[in-house]
């Protein structure tokens, strides 16, 4: 059965969250179509990661073999979660949009799973093709032509770090102006967030749907 990897990182819980929302709508849909599969969970905002730290990363630069002590003690954790990566046929995470780039949780995550030589910096990677559905929430407007076009700094370096990096196939869901039901600026703009939030719960059904039937071929 098919291994989903799903990876949170919003602050905010349950409902409170547009990307822990959507990312529950895709996992939803996806263990309806594999209710016996296997599902990865890292809430990084729970349990967030250790920064990344010289030991470690040095090990990722070293043969197994040539690995002092310490340096494979560093290594271990990075181990599991390049692992947890691997394992994965496809990979969910939330990405919200903090002060115009991702949580600093998902960055350590990224530190850590990004191990040149083996998941990255090569042609043909450990995690190459593995489809990646990124869930990119945001609570103002930053597509092609507004005013902050240029804040915009979660897809084109996502985009960058999991495709160009990691060689993963990576699809966005973006709802948009979360922030405009709570925020009495933004009240012209709630009928443009409300279809903005359940495009991305029906873009995460979709998705949910048209990968889960691609692993049960």
């Amino acid at each position: 059965m098919p291994t989903l990897l799903h990876v949170d990182t919003s602050v905010f819980p349950g409902e409170a969250s547009a990307s822990r929302s959507v990312t529950a709508t895709f996992r939803k849909e996806w263990e309806a179509q594999h209710p016996n599969g296997t599902v990865i969970y890292r809430d990084l905002a729970a349990e967030p990661l250790p920064h990344l730290d010289g030991l470690a990363a040095a090990a990722g630069f070293a043969a197994p073999d040539q690995r002092s002590p310490e340096q494979e003690a560093a290594f271990a954790l990075r181990e599991t979660l390049a692992g947890e990566l691997e394992q994965a046929d496809v990979v969910l995470i939330g990405a919200p949009m903090y002060n115009f780039t991702i949580p600093s949780t998902l960055k350590a995550w990224l530190d850590h799973v990004i191990i040149m030589g083996r998941t990255a910096g090569a042609e043909q990677t450990t995690t190459s093709g593995t489809p990646a559905i990124v869930v990119a929430s945001r609570g103002g407007g930053y597509g092609p032509g507004t005013p902050r076009e240029s804040f915009e700094f979660v897809t084109n370096y996502l985009g960058k770090a999991l495709g160009d990096g990691l060689g993963l196939d990576v699809t966005f869901v973006v709802p948009e102006l979360t922030l405009a039901r709570s925020n009495p600026a933004m009240a012209d703009l709630v009928e443009l967030s409300d279809a903005s939030k359940a495009k991305a719960h029906e873009d995460a059904t979709t998705h949910a749907k048209a990968l889960a039937a691609r692993f049960a071929a």
